[in-house]
């Protein structure tokens, strides 16, 4: 009788730690249902100076939503001619009849009823910074941006939300007829060179994202560098978002003429909300026969942003485009920087990096189509992930029929620093002769604790441990910038690591 007793309290004791394990499960799923249910709760660490924000103040701020009006309303804000407000409404069409993509992150989060497509600051556009308002210029001084524009910088742009606020650039390269200015101005001023090339490379029809950008399209910029003439010193537009449940949705329009050179940089980032913020801007580089464009990109959005960026390069005959890029914060990412090689002997060269936190989905790469003989690509990319982060690598490389004697190259590294996160490469190869040489490379591990170890016994933490050997993998991006640009990148690990691992 006793032992039936005994066996009786033993299965209660099961019965009620079954029924506790339930509970405790339902608490959990309730939790994970109330954290999806508010996804514009933002988890994100101190950024310090990227994290600065003032008071949301605007002359103009348009309904959020995006419906013909709005882009009716930008058009006449922008006193902009008939043409541009056709190719705007064009580009709605398109957008209002296409859907997300059904591949890549989940984009369900983003809701444009939320978003302002157009909001114009309490400043206008200045060549000299003491005229622009105090505290956007603060926040741009505390970014360095007048400080890198003296010491090295030919030329700087300041977007702030929708608007261009500062624009500048050194007279003996004006002098030399290089044209850089925000790209209203170059609508207003250089209709001819404008209409020729706007929307052509990069179309509306390319995606849905595309569509959008063309439809709201405001600020960024317009570069002209005529034959011959080479910009040794770099040109940079810097991008700052400011206002909560916003979009920017700047133009790029970069021509390079045959024989001539430049280098553009491009930075961006945003202050962090507990509202969504999305980013489409839009860029289209022209680089002539002989000619050579290297395009550096430091992107550090917060993390309650979707970066839906689209660029795109065409370049001739012995041209070059060098493109470097990292890719931190966003809460979701997708970016594919794409190379059109249509003339014999043209170089592509990209080289990448993105870290993934946690919360984050960064689905980056590059895209290349060799069209003509002898043509030139490599791909060299790093990707980290942290804490559950989602680092992907997506690329393509089509090399046509008539591309002959083709030579390409992808290397993707993923390197994951813990068990919980997620490194993935997904190449598209499309090889259309066979007189190519092609070679393909992807690794994907976790950090070596092997290494952690060693540097420990040499008297590290494990966290400076980690950092080192984060920075040593990053390297070879690093080397590619300027100095001054290296220096950020590693500065922006390192704040991606004290957030992951602190």
């Amino acid at each position: 009788m006793s032992t039936n007793i005994k066996k009786e309290s033993n299965e209660q004791i099961l019965r009620e730690k079954a029924e506790a394990r339930d509970v405790l499960k339902e608490k959990r799923r309730q939790e994970r249902a109330e954290k999806l249910k508010d996804r514009t709760d933002v988890e994100e660490f101190d950024r310090g100076v990227y994290d600065i924000k003032n008071p949301n103040k605007f002359s103009v701020m348009l309904d959020k939503g995006l419906n013909e009006k709005i882009v009716r309303e930008i058009s006449e804000i922008k006193d902009e001619p008939d043409w541009m407000l056709q190719k705007r409404l064009e580009a709605l069409e398109i957008y209002n009849n296409s859907e997300n993509p059904n591949w890549g992150p989940d984009l369900s989060g983003l809701n444009m009823d939320e978003i302002a497509t157009y909001i114009r600051p309490k400043a206008q556009m200045e060549s000299d910074w003491q005229n622009v308002p105090d505290e956007i210029r603060n926040t741009f001084d505390l970014l360095g941006i007048p400080e890198a524009e003296m010491e090295y910088l030919s030329g700087v742009g300041a977007q702030y939300d929708s608007e261009v606020v500062y624009h500048n650039m050194k007279d003996y390269f004006a002098l030399q007829g290089v044209i850089y200015t925000d790209f209203e101005s170059g609508v207003e001023e250089y209709p001819e060179i404008v209409k020729k090339y706007f929307g052509t490379l990069l179309k509306p029809s390319l995606h849905r994202y595309s569509a959008l950008h063309y439809a709201v399209w405001s600020g960024g910029s317009f570069v002209y560098v005529p034959e011959g003439v080479h910009v040794d010193i770099p040109l940079q537009s810097y991008f700052r978002m400011n206002a909560p449940g916003a979009g920017q949705f700047e133009h790029t329009l970069i021509i390079v003429e045959k024989g001539a050179s430049l280098h553009f940089i491009e930075g961006c980032s945003a202050p962090r909300y507990n509202t969504i913020n999305m980013h489409a801007g839009g860029v289209e580089l022209f680089v002539k026969e002989g000619a050579k464009l290297r395009y550096s990109t430091i992107e550090n959005w917060s993390r309650n942003m979707y970066n839906l960026n689209s660029k795109r390069a065409l370049v001739e005959k012995d041209g070059t485009i060098e493109w470097i890029s990292g890719s931190f914060g966003s809460k979701v990412s997708m970016l594919y920087p794409a190379s059109i090689l249509i003339g014999e002997n043209a170089r592509s060269e990209f080289t990448g990096i993105s870290f993934a936190g946690k919360g984050q989905e960064l689905d980056t790469g590059a895209q290349v189509v060799h069209k003509a003989p002898h043509t030139y690509s490599t791909v060299e990319t790093k990707s980290i992930s942290k804490g559950g982060g989602k680092a992907i690598w997506r690329s393509l490389v089509q090399i046509d029929p008539e591309a002959y004697g083709c030579k390409s190259n992808t290397d993707c590294q993923s390197l994951m620093l813990d068990s919980e996160s997620r490194g993935d490469t997904i190449p598209s190869i499309r090889l259309y002769n066979d007189e190519v040489d092609f070679g393909h490379e992807a690794k994907i591990g976790r950090i070596d604790d092997q290494a952690i170890f060693y540097l420990m016994s040499r008297g590290l933490s494990e966290e400076e441990a980690k950092a080192m050997i984060v920075r040593g993998f990053a390297e070879p991006v690093a080397k590619e910038l300027p100095l001054e640009y290296a220096v950020e990148m590693n500065e922006l690990i390192n704040l991606e690591l004290k957030g992951a691992i602190g």
